[in-house]
């Protein structure tokens, strides 16, 4: 007797509930697919717009989960929950964790400023939070960069819109510097003129800027060298690299000794 009870209610509630459920999930998945097409579609116009590619990304998640909290609505209507009632404890319940998310508002609040202002764009090397490397995407609450390692790095939009940050591709060239040592003995015109021809006949050392070399230090042991080669951000440290090698061989060939220190073996007498 029991069991026929049992499933007799369990009739009932597939019989009023069921076809509840399957309006929800047909409203589901035909919602998710209009989402989908509605983002394709608003992406294709923004790109005959030429809208900024940071600007862009940042404007589909909005929308994008402006969507979604509509689609959930609707379906919670379709089951019959009110949804006015949900609106008010969502809504209650929006402000217990807005109180207890500060962090995530202000980095939400950074995202915007950061749309707004523009002080970076995807694909733009930057340095801040102590981190350096190019901007992979701007979100809605994190910005996320590739490392020169190949490292994906996360910094929170609050803390990066609040912070320095050094933007290296903004003016499209960088200087690179560098310093070298040379010994006391050396002529300072010929050095000069040793480190400049390395640099004037590097493909990507840019001629304009011109590149400089001037004495920076007269240090315990040598005599340094500021050497100041300009270049495109991009070939920054391939410049940087093969100056320094290229550089040695260059000394080298003249005779122009590059100091280091020099250890003394005592022999014991017996």
């Amino acid at each position: 007797m029991e069991l026929q009870t049992w499933i007799d209610k369990g009739y009932d509630i597939i019989i009023n509930f069921g076809p509840k459920l399957i309006a929800a999930f047909l409203i589901w998945i035909i919602g998710s697919w209009i989402i989908k097409n509605t983002l394709k579609a608003v992406s294709k116009i923004m790109d005959k717009r030429d809208y900024e590619i940071s600007l862009k990304k940042f404007l589909l998640n909005l929308l994008g989960w402006f969507c979604k909290i509509v689609l959930i609505l609707i379906i919670l209507g379709t089951l019959d929950i009110e949804t006015t009632s949900f609106a008010a404890i969502l809504a209650a319940a929006g402000l217990a964790v807005g109180l207890a998310l500060q962090g995530s508002l202000s980095n939400f609040a950074g995202g915007v400023l950061l749309m707004i202002f523009k002080p970076i764009k995807v694909g733009d090397l930057i340095e801040a939070q102590g981190e350096v490397g190019v901007v992979k995407e701007i979100e809605i609450f994190t910005t996320k960069l590739t490392g020169l390692s190949n490292r994906e790095i996360i910094i929170p939009n609050g803390a990066l819109s609040n912070g320095n940050i050094i933007n290296f591709s903004t003016e499209g060239t960088r200087r690179v510097d560098l310093t070298f040592g040379v010994g006391y003995d050396s002529d300072i015109k010929k050095t000069k003129d040793v480190l400049m021809s390395v640099l004037t006949n590097h493909p990507k050392v840019l001629q304009d800027p011109l590149p400089t070399v001037n004495v920076s230090e007269l240090a315990d042991s040598s005599i340094n060298f500021a050497v100041r080669p300009w270049c495109v951000t991009a070939d920054y440290w391939t410049v940087y690299f093969d100056i320094t090698e290229q550089t040695k061989e260059a000394l080298d060939a003249a005779g122009i000794e590059i100091p280091y220190p020099h250890s003394v073996e005592i022999k014991k007498q017996g």
